[in-house]
């Protein structure tokens, strides 16, 4: 069952984005593609979250004539759990296809959660990533997050390590 807001159509489209996108090696925090079912727990457990102003998602589509609303991009922050914490969230996934890169869409779909953060007075937006993601750093660095930490050789991804990064973006300035 799909989360409040998401249909059925548009679940599965979040799911092969994700495992279109982890086959082709992203770095999505899988290491086997997640299934149909996986994804469809993932929105079930966002939804009553995004209703309690402790996640948002952002969503972008195409629209021409042969795929209209297909989806291309999904991204969600959620907020932290810890009463200490509970004035921050973590930027979860930040997924574009591949075909749709390098035409804005991850900057919108950030521009879009940056700003749900800013709207339910969010102070600290933060994120971790593997080294290897150098085009997403980029996009991070650009919206003004700033490298907070670094563990190196963290990721394992078969007999492959990367390093880990931190960054956040601090929204009380």
């Amino acid at each position: 069952m799909p989360a409040s807001g998401v249909t059925e159509r548009e679940a599965r489209q979040i799911a092969q984005l994700f495992a279109d996108l982890v086959a082709d090696g992203a770095a999505l925090g899988w290491v086997d593609p997640p299934d149909d079912a996986e994804i469809a727990v993932l929105l079930t457990e966002l939804a009553p979250a995004v209703g309690s102003n402790d996640a948002r998602a952002a969503i972008a589509r195409t629209f021409t004539d042969d795929t209209a609303g297909r989806i291309v991009g999904f991204a969600y922050w959620t907020r932290y759990t810890r009463a200490t914490h509970r004035p921050h969230v973590d930027l979860e996934k930040l997924a574009v296809a591949r075909g749709a890169r390098g035409c804005g869409i991850g900057t919108t779909l950030m521009n879009a959660l940056i700003a749900s953060a800013h709207d339910l007075n969010v102070e600290v937006i933060t994120l971790d990533l593997r080294g290897d993601n150098t085009s997403a750093i980029r996009l991070y660095q650009k919206l003004g997050f700033e490298r907070y930490g670094l563990l190196p050789d963290f990721v394992a991804v078969g007999d492959k390590r990367c390093d880990k990064h931190f960054y956040s973006l601090d929204l009380r300035r």
